[in-house]
């Protein structure tokens, strides 16, 4: 039996040293929207809220802090290319229109790597957000 019994997916966190350039990367790929953020004294935050999904809390890195931006931010590091993602660590969203939205990655400079299930029937493609975060994203089936 499970400790906590019920248990649903509150938000997930993210750090960085530019909070507003992450959050302007998840609005613009993804259409999150900003919502009232709790206050947290000293400790920047943004609240972003993706309808019908979950919300995302970006908390501002103390600049004492060193270490690297994201799990795979070291440009020597060989999983940061986007093709070691489909193993890795990485947050997936689905969307409607994958091909618009592949469009709009490249269009940007967005490397990306991108594969089919074996049945074919659900697309993905794998890149990173500014701090190198790993990201997916799944065609949705109709």
């Amino acid at each position: 039996m499970a400790l906590a019994t019920g248990a649903t997916l509150s938000h997930i966190a993210r750090e960085s040293s530019d909070i507003r350039r992450l959050a302007d990367f998840y609005k613009e790929v993804f259409g999150f929207e900003e919502i009232e953020s709790p206050d947290f004294g000293d400790v920047k935050v943004i609240w972003l809220d993706l309808h019908g999904a979950f919300p995302m809390h970006l908390i501002q890195r103390n600049p004492s802090t060193k270490l690297p931006e994201g799990p795979y931010s070291a440009d020597t590091s060989a999983v940061r290319d986007p093709s070691h993602l489909p193993m890795g660590h990485h947050i997936c969203f689905s969307v409607s229109d994958f091909d618009s939205l592949v469009q709009s990655l490249k269009a940007k400079g967005i490397e990306t790597f991108q594969k089919s299930l074996p049945d074919g029937k659900v697309r993905q493609v794998f890149f990173f957000d500014p701090d190198g975060n790993g990201l997916e994203v799944a065609s949705r089936q109709a």
